[in-house]
């Protein structure tokens, strides 16, 4: 059935979300909870959804963080499903805690607290301890060293712009940077032509991908032979990027001092060459309650107005109301969809003000504005064509 005017969207929150974000749903238009029954849209942060029997009537998915890795995307594009996510929105949090993580391995702060805490006696024994042990823990500073940055999206720039404010000099390697991405990188960050290139040419190294096909086990054994003896590894994307086992390789064969990771192991535990932290790269408050503002508003928007900002499997695409009657059609993207769809609505006497249509791989997308009410039976047609996925009827929402 098309949605009408005074719709309630019913909203099924898997995990605690902000509540800075959760009220920006009007609660005129929206029912929000985490016991919320045949939901139109989920929003979700950790939970793992990959194994979870999505309910049918779910139109959309938010994720309140950039990685979509707990989201069941390939299952969700056959159905029509758009999945947001929040990219940048936790990027400082991430960016200052990899400036910890570069703090922590230049200065063996780890080990050193360690051995302070283990000292014993009074002031006078323990002053004299830690003089003659300190010498152990002598680290480097970080003006004139070269950072490494494989992947210069959001976090990336911010990790790079702050690199460069603490004197350092910064490499990055990104094939698939964005034009805006690179008008907002500093001029001051030296292109690597490789990543064999960025590894001969950092003494620290830090990773911000997505987990893909294409980068899981990006470091793996080959290239940790290509680093420079004491390299600092930092890893605060996603374990899979890594290989253990050839991290464990570069620490036995000096090629890594220090893997500071945000993702505790099993291999990786109890070993002095690795410092592992609970998951903590977004966890700050500000980090959630800007995920969860940013995720609620393109929900929102999309579940009101069809519009589509940061889906992972759909194209970005809005259109100022034209009309007070809005089609969305999520389909395949295949040849003469536009052309079927503008052929249903022409028989039914529908005249077209204003229509949009982008593409994304496999996936495509068409809003249409038409200056009067759209039949039930026009709807049921151009929901039969072969390729569209989902056909959503959008007309203004009642005040």
């Amino acid at each position: 059935m098309p949605e009408r005017a005074n719709k309630i969207f019913r909203i099924l929150t898997l995990n605690q979300i902000s509540p800075l974000g959760l009220k920006l749903f009007s609660p005129s238009h929206y029912v929000v909870g985490s016991d919320v029954s045949e939901p139109d849209a989920i929003l979700v942060r950790s939970h793992n959804m990959l194994q979870m029997d999505i309910p049918p009537g779910v139109k959309a998915i938010g994720r309140a963080g950039a990685g979509t890795n707990n989201v069941p995307v390939p299952a969700m594009n056959l159905r029509g499903v758009a999945v947001f996510n929040t990219p940048g929105a936790n990027a400082n949090a991430v960016k200052e805690l990899v400036l910890a993580g570069l703090l922590m391995a230049s200065r063996n702060l780890i080990p050193a607290i360690h051995f302070a805490q283990g000292l014993k006696g009074d002031d006078t024994t323990l002053h004299k301890l830690a003089e003659e042990g300190k010498k152990q823990f002598a680290g480097m500073e970080l003006p004139g060293r070269t950072l490494g940055i494989i992947g210069l999206g959001a976090v990336g720039r911010l990790v790079a712009d702050a690199a460069i404010r603490l004197g350092m000099k910064v490499m990055g390697y990104d094939p698939d940077i964005t034009v805006d991405a690179a008008w907002n990188l500093s001029s001051e960050v030296k292109r690597a032509e490789s990543i064999e290139d960025l590894l001969r040419g950092s003494e620290f190294i830090t990773l911000h991908v997505p987990l893909l096909d294409a980068t899981r086990h990006l470091i793996n054994h080959r290239l940790v032979h290509s680093m420079n003896n004491g390299t600092i590894l930092l890893n605060f994307s996603r374990d899979g990027i890594v290989d253990e086992n050839a991290i464990l390789e570069g620490i036995a064969l000096g090629k890594i001092k220090y893997y500071v990771c945000d993702f505790p192991s099993r291999l990786f535990q109890d070993l002095p060459n690795v410092i592992t932290l609970p998951h903590l790269g977004a966890s700050t408050l500000e980090a959630e309650e800007n995920c969860a503002v940013m995720v609620v508003k393109q929900v929102s928007d999309y579940l009101e107005n069809g519009s589509i900002t940061n889906a992972v499997n759909f194209p970005n695409i809005s259109m100022e109301r034209g009309s007070p009657y809005r089609l969305a059609v999520a389909n395949a993207n295949v040849p003469n969809m536009v052309g079927q769809i503008s052929t249903s609505m022409a028989k039914a006497g529908l005249n077209i003000h204003n229509m949009g249509n982008k593409s994304r791989g496999e996936m495509a997308y068409t809003l249409v504005d038409v200056d009067s009410p759209v039949p039930q039976q026009t709807i049921d047609e151009i929901e039969a064509i072969e390729g569209v996925l989902m056909v959503r009827y959008l007309p203004v929402l009642a005040l």
